[in-house]
C-alpha cells in the first residue's frame, strides 16, 4: 500500500470513529441525526417565513376549532337529553349569529389595520372591542324582544338571569372573534391556536362537571365560562405582550379612522353576501327536498366547508404581511396561491376518493345520498383558493368594489343556479351549481390577478389603490 493510500484509509477510519460506535465499521447512527438536523433546519426556515408559518397556524386553528367543537356537541348528546341539546344549540347559534352581525366585521378590520397601526394599536383594538360589544349587545336585546315572533322555542331566555346572560354572551363572543383578529395582526398566531384549544378543552371539562352536578343549563354554562377563560387568557397575552412589542417595533402611524370605517363597511357587506349563499341554499334544499334532503346536504357542506374555512383563515396571513410590506404584495399573493393550491389538491383527493366511507360513519343513507354532492362541493375548494387570494389582495389594496363585488357575484350565481338545477337534478344539481359558479368566477379572477400583479410590480409599492 502506498503512503497516499494509507493516509486515505486512516482518514476514513478516523471519520468513522467520530461517531459513538465502538467499532471502526460504517454505521447508520449518523443518518437519524442528519435527518433530524434537516427537519430542524426546515422548521426554522418555515418559522422565519412569516407568510407561510402564520398561514399554516391559522388554518390549523380553524380545523382544530371545528373538530373540537364537534366533540363538545358529541359529549353534550351523551350527558343531556335531546330537548336540552336542541334548546342549547339554538340559543348558542343565535348568540353567535347575532355577534357576527353586531361585530360589524371589525375582526377582519383588525387583521388588515393592526399591522400598520403603529403606536395607536392599543387604541384601535380597544375601540373596535367597544363598538362590536356594544352593537352585539343591542342586537341581542332586540332579538330577545322578538323571540315570541321569530323563535318561540327560546322563550325560556326571557328569564331575567338567562336574558342578561344571553346578552353578555353575545357581546363576549364578539370580543372572542375580534381578539383573534388582533392577535393575527400582531403576528401572534400561535396564541390564536392556543386560545381556541383552551376554549375547546375548557368547554369539555366544564360540561362534564356540570353534568356531574346535575346543572340543567350545563351546556350554556360550560360554553359561556370557557369563553370567559379564553377571553381573559388571550387579552392578557395581547395587551401585556403582543401589543407593546408591536407598538415598539412599528415605525408607521395608524390609518385615519374614516378610512378604517369605510373599509370595514365594505368588507361587512361582502361578508353578508357570503353568508347569504351559505344560509339560503340549505333553506332552498329544505323547502324542495324536505328534512332528509336537507340533512344529506348539510352534512356534506359541513365537511367540505372545512376546507373553505381553512383556506380563508390561511389567507389572513397574506393580509397581515401585505399590509406590513405592500411592495411585496404580488410576491406574497403568488406564493399563497401556489402553496394553498398544492395543499388543497391532496385534501381534495382524499375527500373525493373517501367520500362514501367518510359519510358512512354517520350512516348508510348519508353515504348513499350524500356522496355525489360531497364530492362536488369538495372540488370547489380549488377555485375558492383563487377567490380567497383575490379578496385578500383587495383587502390590502383597499379595493372596496372588489371586496364586495366578488362575494356578491358568487352568491348570486350560486343561488340562481341552485334554483334552476335543484328541481331537475336534486342534490347533484346543488353540487353542480356550486362547481359551475366557483370555477367560472375563478377563471375570471385569474385574469384579474394577472393584471393586478403586473400593476403592483410596475408601481413597486407606490401606494394603495382606492378603486
Amino acid at each position: 500500500m502506498s503512503i497516499l493510500d494509507h493516509n486515505r484509509s486512516k482518514q476514513r477510519a478516523t471519520s468513522v470513529r467520530s461517531c459513538s460506535c465502538p467499532v471502526a465499521l460504517p454505521c447508520e447512527c449518523s443518518y437519524p441525526a442528519l435527518l433530524r438536523a434537516r427537519v430542524r433546519a426546515a422548521a426554522e426556515r418555515l418559522r422565519a417565513d412569516s407568510l407561510m408559518h402564520n398561514g399554516h397556524v391559522l388554518a390549523a386553528s380553524s380545523i382544530v376549532a371545528a373538530g373540537l367543537g364537534a366533540f363538545f356537541w358529541i359529549l353534550a348528546t351523551r350527558y343531556y337529553s335531546v330537548e336540552a341539546v336542541g334548546r342549547s344549540y339554538a340559543a348558542l347559534s343565535a348568540a353567535m349569529f347575532l355577534a357576527t352581525l353586531g361585530s360589524l366585521n371589525l375582526g377582519d378590520a383588525l387583521v388588515r389595520f393592526v399591522p400598520a397601526a403603529g403606536r395607536h394599536t392599543r387604541h384601535l383594538v380597544l375601540r373596535c372591542y367597544a363598538i362590536s360589544a356594544g352593537c352585539s349587545a343591542l342586537v341581542a336585546v332586540g332579538f330577545l324582544l322578538l323571540i315570541p315572533v321569530v323563535a318561540p322555542n327560546l322563550r325560556y331566555l326571557h328569564s331575567p338571569v338567562l336574558a342578561v346572560s344571553f346578552v353578555a354572551a353575545t357581546a363576549g363572543y364578539a370580543i372572542f372573534v375580534l381578539q383573534d383578529g388582533a392577535l393575527t395582526g400582531t403576528r401572534c398566531t400561535g396564541w390564536v391556536l392556543g386560545e381556541n384549544a383552551v376554549f375547546a378543552v375548557a368547554k369539555a371539562v366544564l360540561l362534564a362537571t356540570c353534568a356531574a352536578l346535575a346543572v340543567g343549563t350545563g351546556i350554556l354554562v360550560a360554553w359561556s365560562v370557557a369563553m370567559v377563560i379564553s377571553i381573559a387568557l388571550a387579552n392578557v397575552v395581547l395587551f401585556r405582550r403582543a401589543v407593546p412589542v408591536h407598538e415598539a417595533a412599528a415605525d408607521v402611524d395608524a390609518e385615519p379612522p374614516q378610512r378604517v370605517l369605510r373599509w370595514a363597511g365594505a368588507d361587512y357587506l361582502g361578508n353578508l353576501f357570503s353568508f347569504a349563499s351559505y344560509s339560503a341554499v340549505p333553506l332552498i334544499v329544505l323547502a324542495q327536498l324536505g328534512p332528509r334532503g336537507s340533512a344529506y346536504y348539510s352534512l356534506a357542506f359541513v365537511i367540505a366547508s372545512t376546507l373553505f374555512v381553512a383556506t380563508f383563515s390561511m389567507g389572513h396571513s397574506l393580509v397581515v404581511e401585505g399590509a406590513r410590506n405592500p411592495q411585496r404584495l404580488a410576491e406574497y399573493a403568488r406564493r399563497m396561491l401556489r402553496h394553498t393550491g398544492l395543499l388543497l389538491v391532496g385534501a381534495v383527493v382524499v375527500i373525493v376518493v373517501g367520500a362514501p366511507w367518510i359519510l358512512g360513519v354517520f350512516g348508510a343513507q348519508y353515504a348513499e345520498h350524500g356522496t355525489a354532492v360531497l364530492r362536488l362541493l369538495t372540488l370547489c375548494a380549488l377555485p375558492i383558493a383563487v377567490t380567497n387570494v383575490v379578496i385578500q389582495v383587495a383587502r390590502v389594496r383597499r379595493s372596496l368594489p372588489w371586496m364586495v363585488g366578488v362575494r356578491m357575484a358568487s352568491a348570486v350565481m350560486i343561488i340562481t343556479l341552485v334554483v334552476l338545477l335543484l328541481p331537475r337534478h336534486g342534490l347533484v344539481g346543488v353540487g353542480l351549481a356550486w362547481v359551475i359558479s366557483e370555477y367560472v368566477l375563478a377563471s375570471f379572477l385569474l385574469v384579474v390577478l394577472r393584471h393586478w400583479f403586473r400593476t403592483m410590480e410596475a408601481v413597486e409599492g407606490g401606494g394603495d389603490d382606492d378603486h
